[in-house]
């Protein structure tokens, strides 16, 4: 996993990203299980779980993107996180 961290806005002001990458989510795994998995480590404002338009099924990554710095340090401090069995 990724953490992402501050950004330059339009206008040059910083604007703070809390966003992980998520690599190795399973078939199995939808966007409501995710949001639902990471939302207890923070406030979860948006997850992005992209699909592959020629086969329908997700491109097995995504992206989380907390409120606050504290969910992405909470899930960062937890050695590893498994979603239907496999280590993501």
């Amino acid at each position: 996993m990724a953490a992402g961290g501050a950004v330059r806005a339009a206008g040059g002001r910083a604007r703070r990203v809390f966003d992980l990458f998520v690599a190795d989510v399973p078939w199995t795994v939808s966007n409501k299980e995710l949001r639902e998995y990471f939302s207890q480590f923070g406030a979860v404002q948006r997850c992005h779980l992209p699909f592959d338009r020629d086969t329908g099924f997700h491109k097995r990554f995504c992206w989380i993107k907390f409120s606050s710095p504290e969910g992405v340090q909470n899930v960062l401090q937890k050695d590893s996180h498994i979603l239907e069995g496999a280590k993501v």
